[in-house]
């Protein structure tokens, strides 16, 4: 993420929590008036959202890498962008299906008769798996930064800043000038 970059905003991820929190009720209350057992997410959910978390730090960490050590290879700039893109979707996707677990764990566990935990069980899972690619998705995110320096290797008009125009950038140069 280059410094004209700015991180993704917690309000947005908040929101993304807050409608899977409303999904996951709505789907409970809906299951319930018709006489509907609890909805129970299968187990592979949890364990794919935990896939993905694990997906999307490793090449978060192997794009921070390439970028801070010397060793001549130059990082492709479209893989750095899939990889922040994918870092961000983390933590939407995250924040959706936490409060989805969320949305579904809680009118169940306030049952006067508590259901077993294999009812409740899997929607914890799914709460859980959805904070840690949310996480997940938060620390690539940050690992996607380019360090200090990297960036301010020169000031001049050319740096790509609001105040130089096109004219001033080296692609949009004119040769007459």
């Amino acid at each position: 993420m280059t410094s004209g970059q700015r991180a993704t905003s917690p309000l947005a991820t908040l929101a993304f929590a807050v409608s899977g929190l409303g999904i996951g009720l709505l789907l409970h209350v809906t299951r319930a008036s018709r006489g509907f057992a609890l909805f129970v997410p299968p187990l592979s959910l949890p364990l794919t959202l935990t896939a993905v978390a694990i997906a999307v730090l490793v090449m978060a960490v192997i794009l921070r890498r390439r970028v801070t050590r010397d060793t001549g290879g130059n990082v492709d700039p479209f893989a750095a962008v899939r990889i922040l893109a994918g870092a961000r979707a983390s933590q939407f996707a995250g924040g959706l299906f936490a409060g989805f677990g969320v949305g579904l764990l809680v009118p169940a566990l306030l049952r006067t008769v508590v259901p077993a935990a294999s009812a409740w069980g899997p929607m914890a899972c799914v709460a859980g798996a959805g904070l840690v690619l949310l996480i997940a998705g938060v620390i690539a995110e940050r690992l996607c930064r380019v360090p200090p320096g990297d960036g301010d290797a020169h000031d001049g008009p050319g740096d790509g800043s609001p105040e130089s125009g096109p004219v001033d950038q080296p692609a949009f140069r004119d040769s007459a000038r």
